[in-house]
């Protein structure tokens, strides 16, 4: 599909110039935010304005990792698709306004209320439902999505062997299942790089515990392909996934917008020996999978 151009957006929601934005910067700043954010390897996003992303990030940048996923799906108007941890929907808006599918903006730490409000001033009311939602306790009929995605967040709850054969029960047989997630580009043992421990001179250190959660494509891969509720499953990463990262991570501290402490320092000084994105995807099967996760299974069983 060609990539859609908004002129109408030129100076509103996703202003392309600088006189447009809303971050209050300087005319240096300015030049030094589109160096870093105009990215030619993503084409569609760069239609969105930079404030819009910075003011609405929660990490890394979920439309540039929402327009690599998508390069790899099959997304027709009218599709019933599934954002699993969307964050802000910024994800979810992209997709609704570049493939004109209806998406489910799912949850759990961001509320439905401003998520709904992006989505309106977006111009998407009518394609992008937002409501909170916990991804072991999915509140949707068995195959009512034609497709699952989740960018940035399924390695908090993925990493479970059990949860892809779970979550393959709202997909409809042959429909498409894809995720994109800060990954590890080769193992590491028992024990992180001394440079991903370092603190920065901002004092955090990018290696908190919660990273072990980070997969390589290989191991994603090897669980993926386990699982048989899906099938012809691929995992690959995303060439120069660090630097990305590292530039998104400086135009936040340039913009003022960071949530967390910035892990530009760290990213520069691995150069992507150890981290990156892994993006995978699969089709799912015929098979129907027991809900491991439902509480009532004792009962359904006669034992409680």
């Amino acid at each position: 599909m060609a990539v859609r151009v908004h002129p109408e957006d030129a100076c509103g929601l996703y202003p392309l110039r600088s006189e447009c934005a809303t971050i209050a910067i300087t005319m240096s700043e300015t030049t030094e935010l589109s160096a870093l954010l105009d990215k030619p390897e993503f084409p569609r996003s760069r239609h969105y304005g930079h404030d819009w992303m910075l003011e609405n990030q929660m990490g890394p940048n979920a439309v540039w990792l929402a327009e690599w996923l998508s390069n790899e799906l099959d997304l027709k108007p009218g599709m019933r698709v599934l954002d699993l941890g969307c964050g802000r929907a910024i994800s979810s808006i992209f997709l609704a306004r570049e493939y004109g599918v209806m998406v489910w903006a799912a949850d759990l730490w961001i509320g439905p209320d401003h998520n709904w409000q992006r989505a309106c001033t977006a111009g998407v009311a009518d394609r992008v439902v937002p409501l909170r939602m916990e991804a072991h306790a999915i509140p949707f009929a068995r195959d009512f999505f034609d497709v699952v995605v989740s960018i940035d967040a399924y390695h908090y709850f993925g990493t479970d062997v059990l949860y892809l054969s779970y979550l393959s029960r709202f997909v409809r047989p042959g429909g498409q299942i894809a995720v994109s997630v800060p990954g590890l580009m080769q193992p590491i043992g028992d024990q992180p790089p001394p440079h991903l421990l370092q603190p920065q001179a901002n004092g955090s250190c990018f290696w908190e515990n919660e990273c072990w959660c980070f997969n390589t494509v290989d191991e994603w891969r090897d669980r993926w392909g386990r699982c048989r509720a899906v099938c012809g499953v691929e995992a690959d990463c995303m060439p120069e996934g660090w630097r990305h990262w590292r530039d998104f991570e400086r135009a936040i501290e340039i913009s003022g917008t960071g949530i967390f402490p910035s892990a530009a320092e760290a990213l520069d000084n691995d150069q992507g020996d150890y981290i990156g994105f892994v993006r995978l995807r699969a089709a799912r099967t015929e098979a129907h999978p027991e809900n491991l996760y439902d509480s009532g299974l004792g009962a359904q069983a006669g034992i409680d």
